[in-house]
């Protein structure tokens, strides 16, 4: 087809996470055996397994039109790119990791002038290197091909730069963070001249519309329940809602049927009130999608 989509999944940590959103999002991409060529229940869209690290330099010229990447890789590689939307999603939370600089816990060095002449070790060379040029410091980056956490500890490097959305294996391997160097989260990217043709540029649209959908129907749940109407009014403004509740009454019953959307870390605590006010038959239900 003349306009298919040519798209990269990312390859490794974030693969999982990425094929499960879309599945939410409308999508079913299966991955066979070796292949790096996955296939996807639409056919205006080709996949292609690719390294998130290599993501945006292979839509910057045009291998691919779009794929999804940390922004932390596009900032590495300076890549020139269309950010066609934010997603914050991984394998661990819903929530943007961050890189951060950590050495030892019972290390001299407590501030960013401490590290003048000193070794860190990162996969995150060249955006480390331009961050400690321009704080004016003087260092030497070495290249992290894995276990950054414990060089460390080893000896190999007087501090680490390196990704972390909980904190857990930083403080597992005796680290303490000492300065937070940026903010990171999934965006989906996009080719120039990908997104000046109309129909590429409409189907990533689309695709930003769903994916975020599917990411904004993770953190809420459905929940429905039959309400006496004696208690209506009560159980009403006790409902948190995108906008208001659906309130119908039941046949031939004084009786209603309640039902809205409210965020899923709210049911525990919402269960029990409605249930104390007069609720009966509470159904909650997942949602894989919010438009």
């Amino acid at each position: 087809m003349k306009n298919t989509l040519k798209l990269g999944i990312p390859k490794g940590s974030l693969q999982e996470a990425t094929i499960a959103l879309f599945r939410r999002s409308g999508w079913r991409i299966t991955v066979s055996g070796r292949s790096y060529f996955p296939e996807i229940n639409d056919d205006s869209i080709e996949c292609a397994l690719c390294r998130a690290q290599e993501m945006s330099i292979n839509v910057e010229n045009g291998t691919l039109d779009a794929g999804l990447t940390g922004k932390d890789w596009i900032a590495e590689n300076q890549s020139d790119i269309q950010v066609v939307t934010d997603l914050v999603y991984s394998k661990v939370s819903a929530r943007p990791a961050r890189w951060v600089l950590a050495v030892a816990y019972d290390s001299p060095i407590k501030t960013l002038k401490d590290l003048e002449g000193k070794k860190i070790s990162t996969e995150l060379v060249g955006f480390t290197k331009r961050f400690f040029k321009s704080q004016g410091i003087n260092v030497k980056i070495e290249f992290s091909w894995g276990a950054t956490e414990a060089k460390v500890i080893s000896g190999l490097a007087d501090a680490i730069v390196e990704i972390t959305e909980t904190e857990s294996t930083i403080k597992a391997h005796g680290l303490r963070i000492i300065h937070e160097l940026m903010l990171t989260n999934t965006q989906l990217i996009a080719n120039h001249e990908a997104w000046k043709d109309p129909c590429k540029r409409e189907k990533f649209e689309q695709m930003a519309l769903l994916l975020q959908g599917a990411l904004r129907g993770e953190k809420l749940v459905g929940i429905k329940m039959n309400v006496p109407e004696t208690a209506i009014q009560n159980i009403v403004d006790l409902l948190p809602s995108l906008n208001a509740p659906t309130v119908a009454h039941l046949y031939q019953s004084d009786w209603f049927s309640v039902e809205t959307v409210v965020d899923s870390g709210e049911v525990r605590r919402l269960i029990p009130k409605l249930l104390k006010e007069g609720a009966e038959g509470i159904i909650e239900y997942p949602l894989n999608k919010v438009v």
